[in-house]
This record gives C-alpha cells, structure tokens and sequence, in this order.
C-alpha cells in the first residue's frame, strides 16, 4: 500500500510540475502578452479602485456609527443590515474580511509601483553623440589613463 501512495505521490508531484511549466510558458509567452497586456493592467486597476472605494465606504459607515454610540447596543440599534452584520462578527472575521485584504490590496500597488518605477527609470547607455566636445575630450583623458595603467601592468 506504501508503494502506491509513494508513487501516487511522484505522479501528483509531477503533474503539479508541468502544469506550472506550462502555465509560466503561456503568460510568458510574447503573443499573449502583447495582446492581452493593456486589457489586463486596465481590469486590474479598475478592480484595484473598486476594491478600495468599498472598503473606504464600509469603514466609513462603520466609523459613522461606531463614534457617535459609545454603547454596543446602541450601535447596532442605529446601524443597517450590513453594518450590524459587521459589528456582529467576531474581531479575527473582520479583521480577515476587511482589513486583510486592504493589506493585500496596498503591497499589491507598492509591488506594482515599484516594478513600474524599475521599468521607466533603466539607464540606457550614453551615446557620443549627445555629449558636448567638453565631455568628449573628458572621456578621451580618462581612456588614455586607462590604457596607459593597463600597459604599465602588462610590462611588470
């Protein structure tokens, strides 16, 4: 019975494998990623803005009633549906159902903001003919420095 759960196992294992080879290979590939590029940062930010104007929303209306009534029953005798539903559910639910996900939602856009910030600011290469006759005579000295230091060690 060991045997065959083991070898179960290694199918699993490498089932699970090639599936993902071949998923990375589908989102990496050009095609796919030329044509459906554009669409897709659209959705995800749509979505991103959607899903932070409904947090914003519901801690507002929970702020709304939470700060005036002091008393548990007073705030929910003066909240609606979902916001009793929301005071009724325990800390570590809400915590999940509402705080959780603005914290994914925020290393979301850092993470997108920074890969963003990477890719607009590379260095290209300095090309001669955008230097002045200043830097260009600057770059000649340095390279002869160079060359004559590279000499001098060749000779020792």
């Amino acid at each position: 019975m060991r045997y065959h759960t083991t070898r179960i196992k290694k199918y699993l294992l490498f089932f699970e494998k090639s599936i993902i080879k071949w998923f990375h290979e589908q989102v990496t590939s050009d095609f796919i990623m030329k044509k459906y590029k554009k669409p897709l940062l659209i959705t995800l930010v749509v979505l991103d803005a959607a899903i932070i104007t409904f947090f914003l929303v519901v801690s507002i209306m929970l702020l709304s009633v939470v700060i005036p009534y002091q008393n548990k029953a007073d705030q929910l005798a003066h909240a609606n549906t979902l916001v009793k539903a929301i005071l009724q559910m325990p800390p570590v639910g809400s915590f999940f159902a509402f705080v959780f996900p603005i914290f994914l939602v925020l290393a979301g856009n850092i993470v997108g903001l920074m890969l963003y910030v990477r890719k607009t600011t590379k260095k290209e290469p300095a090309k001669i003919e955008d230097l002045t006759e200043e830097q260009k005579e600057e770059l000649r000295q340095e390279l002869l420095k160079d060359l004559q230091g590279q000499n001098s060690k060749e000779e020792k």
